[in-house]
């Protein structure tokens, strides 16, 4: 399997099919998980209090939590070394492989730069075939330029769907691109449980499964009703 790494939004050629953008970091690969396990090997735990990664990183034995720029100094020796390591979230590779005969796929993620070839790689070994953007920031904006390339060739009512676990990428997406549907996905139960409700979510949920179904609904010309759709997959 191989992939297209995407230097940015413009370098993506839309098929006229309906836009499908999807995040990779606890949607299509494992994040939490692989996180927290990382920063148990280095002294550091994750405490699961807050929909949020700074704030609840503590030294191991302590409450109290490390200040942010410690944080994102961990996080970016995580992805140097770990981004080969991330396991598929399940279900994720499968429906993506299925969905792309309908849509048109677009993996959008803000793994850093210097990463994102590594990422690009493990994905493809993983059987990913859609093309990636390494994003930086809010992804409204890159979302945005997305949408308008695939309108401009599927025509103004062509949907957009967007999959991402963070509220303020989907509120970026929000304000970005109009009619988008939101899927608020996160696989990891404990931070699902914790993530707060965005406003005009489609479907929030942990579950691939149901993804796939709101998506071949709304292709049908029936997709589910307006307001937050929410799903959990069993434990």
């Amino acid at each position: 399997m191989t992939m297209r790494l995407l230097a940015d939004p413009a370098a993506h050629r839309p098929n006229g099919r309906p836009l499908l953008v999807v995040d990779v970091d606890e949607v299509v690969l494992g994040f939490i998980a692989p996180l927290s396990a990382f920063l148990e090997r280095h002294g550091f735990q994750l405490m699961p209090r807050s929909f949020a990664i700074t704030g609840n990183v503590t030294r191991a034995g302590g409450g109290q939590a490390i200040g942010g720029e410690l944080v994102r100094e961990l996080i970016a020796a995580f992805f140097a070394r770990e981004v080969e390591n991330q396991p598929p979230v399940e279900g994720a590779i499968a429906t993506l492989a299925r969905l792309a005969a309908a849509t048109d796929p677009v993996l959008l993620t803000n793994v850093p730069a210097a990463q994102a070839a590594r990422r690009a790689a493990h994905l493809a070994e993983l059987g990913v075939g859609a093309p990636m953007i390494a994003n930086d920031g809010p992804k409204g904006p890159a979302l945005a330029r997305l949408a308008q390339a695939a309108r401009a060739v599927g025509g103004d009512e062509l949907p957009v769907i967007f999959v991402d676990d963070g509220p303020n990428h989907l509120a970026s997406a929000r304000g970005a691109v109009a009619g988008v549907r939101l899927v608020h996905f996160v696989a990891d139960p404990v931070w699902f449980a914790m993530a707060p409700t965005v406003g005009g979510t489609w479907l929030k949920t942990r579950d691939w499964d149901a993804v796939e179904a709101a998506i071949r609904r709304l292709l049908d010309g029936d997709e589910p009703g307006a307001g937050v759709v929410e799903t959990a997959r069993a434990p």
